[in-house]
């Protein structure tokens, strides 16, 4: 068995360790916080993991299909009255010039 890179001899040095320190009554609190810490973190990294895979696939999924390219018909032209009047006017000085 071999956790964080530390075997049984360690862990139970660590165990008698914390035991002095701590004492009898206080180590199971301390043991029950610690693995609700942990199994938090594992929740959170799971959690994670799930929405990274989720979004993984959803881009995979964007990119895998093809682009359809589909052509807008153009909208025929609405002329103001003001366009209208620009552009007879144009013309008239346009053909005004030519004949003088």
């Amino acid at each position: 068995m071999n956790i964080f890179g530390i075997g049984l001899p360690e862990m139970a040095l660590i165990m008698m360790v914390a035991l002095l320190v701590f004492g009898p009554k206080k180590l199971p609190e301390i043991g029950r916080s610690l693995g609700k810490a942990l199994k938090g973190f594992q929740d959170a990294s799971r959690e994670f993991e799930d929405e990274f895979k989720k979004e993984a696939a959803r881009i995979e999924k964007t990119v895998a299909e093809p682009i359809k390219a589909t052509l807008e018909k153009p909208e025929p032209k609405a002329l103001n009255p003001d366009a209208e009047e620009t552009l007879a006017s144009d013309t008239v000085s346009a053909t005004t010039e030519e004949t003088a």
